[in-house]
């Protein structure tokens, strides 16, 4: 087994769980893990002030898991978060992070079916993520049993405290064999919160994890959204004017693919992650430094001591795990005085996750489109004839004759062939069918429309200019765009433009309009 595998930073954990965070792109914990999961494995009590966003689930969930006897199939450890959506969310990330140790993590929450979890439960799970009152409701019909639990989670206690569960949660403590360990996550701490765990926990130990700010006021902060991020790179990498930059992939079989993608394509690029020797990684250095290559990709911990001041661009081609991953990433261009920029790519689902980097970095990132064909042909147009003027003088093409004179055959103009083979070289076939199909099937919207559903209505009292704002505000696009909107009384028809439906939906899913929780959805056809 390589060295590597025996630490997780300086943490020392079992080789399953290590498997699974390498798995899953963890190189190195963040603050609050590189904190809270030490004191953990120790056996200590511990409070985290943190906000979402920097890493605190896998904080609590690999020492969960660790601790976690895989071979009793009993439930071990207990999590209380305010929401279904996080309760889910949680269960998942706890089942990636047990995946070899075979630990089952099952998500109790409202709006599922009660009897589906009791067989669940009745097969035998290790770990229990639930909401208050579900919990509540398992425990009085006796079809949980809490008497094997050591580990007792309560995250984001603050919210659970607003949502009016601090007395289902002392319910549910009081079922708990004292002795168990208890960690509390909350961004802030209110009395009530100071109160529970002085009434509930052992001598806890305190962990402040504080925003990090953004002070790069240098650098140009852009993100790009597509469903095609390769090809979008290499659009901008074409247009764009660039000397040395950074392009940062979230694992490190993503490097390597991408290094390989882009060497494919006649880029000069190098991959640099944690499985190279100190020797590959010094001649890949080497390299960049001296301009062999212009592009490096890497990992953010491979990335951790490049020291280069002349960095014109850092390429997030992964979104960054959290705010502050962002910071340390771009942080690299735009030193000694230059001008940098800072690039994203997202995909539509991914636009909240980039929300909450702007809100905790305290920046803007601003949108941009990508380049066109248009664009690409315009800046390529010299270099483009150049080499197609080279490779005629060349005369090694004789094996492309007969594919010409077939589509020649067939009717087609020798120029316009020429055309095509020409953008068919420098773009890439695309079905155009299959580009314009959103997915969302006939919502019954306009033309380039998608209509969606909302369960909110004439009842909460909203009105056009209320799901205008919110849509506007929240997905970033301007209010003129949406189309028809449609107020009945417990619910709302809303139409958006084709290209922005996804981003509007994964925004404003279980997001909030004048107070109420909203579900978005692809309507039904009329």
């Amino acid at each position: 087994m390589k060295q590597e595998l025996k630490n997780f930073g300086e943490i020392e954990l079992s080789r399953k769980v290590l498997q699974a965070l390498r798995e899953m792109g963890f190189e190195e914990p963040s603050p609050i893990q590189a904190q809270t999961i030490p004191l953990t494995l120790e056996g200590h009590d511990v409070i985290g002030q943190a906000q979402t966003g920097t890493g605190k689930t896998a904080a609590f969930g690999i020492p969960t898991v660790e601790k976690i006897a895989e071979k009793f199939h009993k439930v071990q450890a207990l999590i209380l978060t305010p929401t279904r959506e996080l309760a889910i969310q949680t269960a998942e990330e706890l089942n990636k992070i047990g995946k070899f140790k075979r630990v089952r993590t099952l998500p109790i929450y409202g709006g599922q079916s009660i009897d589906r979890q009791i067989r669940s439960l009745k097969r035998g799970v290790h770990a229990v993520v639930g909401t208050p009152g579900r919990l509540l409701d398992h425990l009085n019909r006796g079809t949980l049993d809490l008497e094997n639990v050591q580990t007792l989670v309560l995250d984001e206690a603050d919210e659970m405290l607003d949502m009016g569960f601090i007395d289902d949660i002392e319910s549910i403590i009081k079922q708990i064999p004292e002795g168990r360990q208890t960690l509390l996550f909350s961004a802030t701490m209110p009395g009530p919160i100071e109160k529970l765990s002085r009434r509930y926990m052992e001598h806890p130990q305190r962990i402040t994890i504080t925003k990090e700010n953004l002070t790069v006021s240098l650098i140009d902060q852009l993100y790009y959204e597509t469903r095609e991020k390769f090809e979008g790179l290499c659009r901008v990498l074409d247009v764009e004017e660039t000397g040395k930059l950074i392009i940062f992939c979230r694992t490190k079989r993503a490097v390597d693919d991408l290094t390989a993608s882009l060497e494919a394509r006649g880029y000069s690029a190098g991959g640099l992650h944690g499985d190279l020797s100190q020797i590959q990684r010094d001649r890949v250095m080497k390299r960049f430094r001296e301009g062999r290559i212009d592009i490096l990709i890497a990992t953010d911990v491979a990335a951790r001591g490049i020291d280069i001041d002349d960095i014109t661009h850092v390429i997030n081609y992964d979104i960054p795990q959290d705010h502050e991953s962002y910071v340390h990433r771009i942080g690299r261009t735009g030193r000694a005085g230059r001008k940098g920029v800072a690039m994203t790519f997202i995909e539509p689902k991914e636009y909240r996750q980039l929300r909450l980097i702007m809100k905790l970095a305290h920046t803007k990132i601003q949108r941009k489109e990508l380049p066109t064909a248009s664009d690409l042909l315009e800046r390529q147009k010299d270099l483009v004839q150049e080499r197609l003027v080279k490779t005629l003088q060349q005369n090694h093409y004789d094996d492309y004759h007969e594919i010409i004179s077939d589509v020649a055959a067939e009717g087609f103009d020798m120029v316009d062939i020429a055309a095509a083979a020409l953008k068919l070289s420098l773009e890439g076939f695309k079905d155009e069918k299959s580009d314009t199909d959103t997915g969302f099937g006939d919502t019954g919207g306009a033309p380039g429309m998608v209509r969606l559903f909302f369960n909110i209505g004439r009842s909460q009292k909203i009105r056009p200019a209320d799901i205008v704002r919110a849509i506007a505000d929240e997905a970033d696009i301007p209010g003129a765009t949406i189309g028809v909107i449609n107020i009945y009384d417990k619910f709302t028809f809303v139409e958006v433009p084709e290209d922005v439906a996804e981003r509007v939906m994964s925004t404003m899913h279980r997001n909030t309009v004048k107070g109420w929780k909203v579900n978005v959805e692809p309507a039904r056809k009329r």
